[in-house]
């Protein structure tokens, strides 16, 4: 028997000896133990890499989504876990830009996918790009550019628009991450950018919202209306490319999974899961379809997944439908995890940025999270079934944030804010329109520079760990990938 093998008998052993030995929480623990100290790292080559970034989703709309996720499913939630939440490998992650120390989702997304941090609404230029100024555009080279070069295949997803910025940093380069179709002359625009990325050979799959970025202006669309001033039809440009057209959900089932797929299904962004209307795919859906359609390449594939509305929501002040979306992107990583073999896919689940998002305690076990705080009970698990009050004698949401559209501060005809927290009942909260309260009066709320979470399994998922700055995604991923950095 080794050394090791003593040692964890030995300390079993003596844990069996303790008084809380029978409880499940110990037991769980003393199991987890025993399955870490057995596990060794997988040291494979990643055929395949799938990176799943939530808008937004720091560590604490994580946290808030897995409470809503376990709640639907009838538990009091905060026992359950996301699939992310069991993965072996974690770390902490910085989130700074170049010249900012709150991020926006261009050059974060973008450090990802070229291993370097990036300058505040720019996409994937080196760091002497001036916003809005294309002549100091300096482009930098790709993950996806390095893997297609490598014959892999590429997709993209997302719930906003496909030229949004996430999903745009996978294969853009521009100054200026709003030129979604309409760039200055001389410059590129990010629809533009993807086509031509398509005819490269870079990209295979897009999923997403945005089909007005890809036709003339007025041009009438099946969901939307074109909004191209240059007069360019790059649905026609695609079609000449061989590459099918998608806009819903009955044609995205019956797409062929063996040729290139740019599925638009919005006229901007896609709906809220909350919201979306029957014939519209679901981020379930997409995950589903790129997957199928990427395994078609026997070289393997990098495939990036953003659930791009948990942002939106939260910038709304509404955690119903961020937490609402966060779970169907839940839903798609068990679905991505279910469909590959880990000993040769790497998957990493991670966050752009956080949202100033707050949770307020004490509140009991069981307190619905988009709900009242619900006082702690004597002598029972779950909560009281009465809210606790504050100082003022009001109830209070688990959910607050620290600044946006719910600010009880009003402006008065002077300019200053006055107001006073209303009295809030459980069913005015849990009302799926319900915007939070905020302590900052603004009309969009904002994001925060604290740093988010990262999960990983599978080959070199190990490297994470730590507090590491959000480019080490990139590093990670290419020597997973090939072993070294090109």
């Amino acid at each position: 028997m080794s050394t090791l093998s003593v040692a964890l008998c030995a300390s079993t052993a003596i844990a069996q000896d303790l008084p809380q030995a029978g409880s499940e929480y110990f037991t769980a623990g003393q199991a987890l133990i025993a399955e870490r100290v057995a596990a060794e790292p997988n040291t494979n080559t990643a055929k395949n890499v799938i990176l799943f970034v939530a808008d937004g989703m720091g560590i604490g709309p994580n946290y808030g989504i897995r409470l809503f996720a376990g709640q639907q499913q009838g538990l009091l939630g905060e026992e359950y876990n996301l699939p992310h939440d069991l993965f072996p490998h974690s770390a902490i992650m910085k989130t700074y830009n170049i010249n900012a120390q709150t991020p926006d989702s261009a050059p974060t997304a973008g450090a990802m996918n070229s291993g370097v941090k990036q300058v505040f609404n720019t996409i994937n230029l080196d760091d002497t790009a001036i916003y809005d100024d294309c002549s100091s555009e300096v482009p930098l080279r790709l993950f996806s550019e390095i893997v297609a070069d490598a014959g892999k295949s590429v997709g993209i997803i997302s719930t906003a628009s496909v030229a949004h910025a996430t999903p745009a940093a996978v294969y853009a380069k521009t100054a200026n991450r709003n030129w979604f179709h309409d760039a200055p002359e001389g410059c590129d625009d990010i629809a533009l950018q993807l086509v031509n990325q398509f005819e490269a050979g870079v990209i295979d799959v897009a999923l997403g919202g945005g089909i007005r970025d890809f036709a003339p202006e007025g041009t009438a669309l099946d969901n939307g209306t074109g909004r191209r001033l240059d007069g360019q039809d790059l649905l026609a440009r695609l079609d000449g490319l061989g590459v099918q057209y998608v806009h819903d959900a009955e044609t995205l089932a019956a797409a062929d999974r063996s040729q290139p797929i740019i599925g638009l299904f919005a006229n901007s962004d896609m709906s809220y899961q909350e919201d979306r209307p029957e014939g519209e795919p679901s981020l379930l859906d997409m995950t589903v379809t790129a997957i199928e359609q990427l395994q078609t390449n026997e070289d393997g594939f990098y495939l990036m997944v953003e659930a791009g509305r948990v942002d939106h929501a939260l910038h709304g002040g509404n955690a119903h439908r961020a937490f609402t979306d966060g779970a169907i992107f839940a839903e798609a990583i068990q679905a991505a995890l279910d469909m590959v073999d880990l000993e040769e896919t790497l998957v990493i689940v991670t966050a752009d940025h956080e949202h100033v998002i707050n949770f307020q305690g004490y509140c009991g076990r069981g307190t619905p999270i988009t709900g009242l705080c619900m006082d702690i009970a004597s002598g029972q698990i779950e909560h009281s079934g009465e809210p606790a009050l504050a100082d003022d004698g009001l109830p209070y949401t688990v959910v607050t944030f620290g600044n946006g559209a719910g600010s009880v501060l009003i402006e008065q005809e002077d300019g200053t804010y006055a107001g006073a927290r209303p009295a809030l009942t459980q069913e005015e909260v849990l009302d799926p329109d319900y915007l939070q309260q905020a302590l900052i009066p603004m009309s969009s709320e904002t994001h925060s520079g604290v740093d988010v979470g990262l999960w990983a399994t599978g080959p070199w998922a190990h490297l994470f760990g730590g507090t590491m700055d959000q480019e080490t995604i990139f590093h990670v991923m290419n020597h997973a990938a090939f072993g070294s950095a090109e």
